[in-house]
């Protein structure tokens, strides 16, 4: 018989009330309710039709790309930063940061590059591909941060500096993930969980499926939250069935209610 949400959250709130270290790995579901899209082109915005210029989404935002022709990914990566324009942390991303406040040590590792969890206040955060806000040139290496494009008077911009392209430092299809937050999320995972949180992600890269795989072989509990199931779903202990932004407060009133 299955359990009911309440029941779930119960069990997961039980979970995070005894546990020492928490991994939260997140995806585009964790943003939706800031009102982000959700893949597939970043959401629906491009679904399985091809793209204004004739080739696939997945296509235009790939390196090799890029490399031949920056003006076509930025025109598509402009499109894409245009649609999420004006974003703000949800109630799940603010849960997050008050989770961090009942447990020795919360890191979230997310697949968005939207930023929302940064401008949340989450201290112990991986941006595994990268964010959308924060730019680089190719030939110099000079970066900056810009709230959004609509500053940007050409595509690609231009360094002030070198006037090399400027790319956002994201990673993009054919790309590898970055070195840096691949170490830094290896060390992590080396000196274990106690809870994983699976958190409107479909969990499809071996890099974020491995802890769930880990939890299930006894080395500590994996909870999905995500109103869908997903190919990582029977291997959580505890499925609660809802959105970030209903079920990560509700898994704080239940700390709250179980004096934890």
């Amino acid at each position: 018989m299955s359990r009911s949400l309440d029941d779930n959250i119960a069990r997961a709130a039980n979970a995070l009330g005894s546990a020492s270290r928490v991994l939260a790995i997140t995806g585009a579901g964790m943003s939706a309710d800031s009102g982000m899209p959700t893949y597939r082109g970043v959401g629906g915005l491009y679904n399985d039709q091809a793209t204004a210029d004739g080739v696939p989404i997945e296509q235009a935002l790939s390196g090799p790309m890029f490399a031949r022709n920056p003006a076509l990914t930025w025109k598509y990566l402009a499109q894409i930063e245009s649609a999420c324009r004006g974003a703000r942390p949800n109630a799940g991303h603010r849960g997050l940061v008050s989770l961090a406040e009942h447990v020795d040590h919360l890191c979230v590792v997310t697949q968005n590059v939207d930023g929302l969890h940064r401008a949340a206040g989450t201290r112990q955060l991986i941006e595994m591909h990268g964010n959308i806000h924060r730019l680089f040139c190719v030939r110099c290496g000079q970066s900056r941060d810009v709230p959004d494009y609509a500053g940007l008077r050409r595509w690609p911009p231009l360094c002030a500096r070198c006037a090399g392209v400027e790319r956002p430092a994201v990673v993009l299809f054919e790309e590898t993930l970055p070195r840096s937050a691949l170490e830094r999320y290896q060390r992590e995972l080396a000196r274990g969980f106690d809870v994983v949180l699976m958190i409107g992600t479909t969990a499809v890269f071996e890099y974020i499926a491995a802890p769930v795989y880990a939890a299930a072989s006894g080395q500590g509990t994996a909870i999905e939250i995500n109103p869908a199931e997903t190919p990582i779903t029977e291997l959580c202990d505890v499925k609660c069935a809802g959105r970030a932004a209903d079920v990560i407060p509700a898994l704080l009133r239940q700390l709250a209610a179980d004096g934890r």
